[in-house]
């Protein structure tokens, strides 16, 4: 009996030790390079172009800072805080701002300071990693607001989603 209470303290920190091997004391994430992050941003500015729009594109990482962008010279002054803002909340709330906009949580988002509800934003998601987001302002609607944004966004994403994959775990 008496060498139990010995004992007791001594599996304790046997126990924590293997713990902490299966919890290390911090995380892995990725990061985009301020290269790709650029080719995104200039990929969006280019499929808005071909579509004969000009606009602004931000990029924002993991963090929600801006990471790239880049504005048409005839993009209004405007869209450079609303592509932001679009990408930060796509980035916080890791969804396309097209969806907050409709969905039923978006009547308490709307006091969040920073965010905005409106098609154009767009996480960059890709091999279930996430990177930031993407936001384009400037684009007029053709069936809902922000919807032009929102496909030139996708298009800015896809056209750095192949290095990304390739770059594995």
């Amino acid at each position: 009996m008496r060498l139990l209470p010995r004992i007791l303290p001594l599996l304790g920190i046997v126990a924590l030790g293997t713990a902490r091997a299966d919890n290390p004391p911090f995380v892995v994430t990725r990061a985009l390079t301020p290269a790709i992050a650029q080719q995104g941003v200039m990929a969006a500015l280019d499929a808005c172009a071909a579509r004969g729009y000009q606009v602004t594109v931000a990029l924002v990482g993991r963090d929600g800072q801006l990471l790239a962008f880049a504005r048409h010279p005839l993009a209004g002054p405007h869209t450079i805080e609303v592509a932001q803002r679009k990408a930060w909340t796509a980035n916080s709330f890791r969804t396309a701002t097209s969806t907050l906009m409709t969905g039923n949580s978006s009547g308490f988002m709307r006091d969040i300071p920073g965010a905005l509800l409106i098609g154009g934003g767009v996480p960059i998601n890709v091999g279930g990693h996430i990177y930031g987001a993407v936001g384009v302002s400037g684009a007029p609607a053709e069936k809902a607001p922000g919807d032009v944004d929102h496909d030139c966004a996708v298009a800015g994403i896809a056209a750095i989603s192949e290095p990304l994959e390739m770059a594995g775990d």
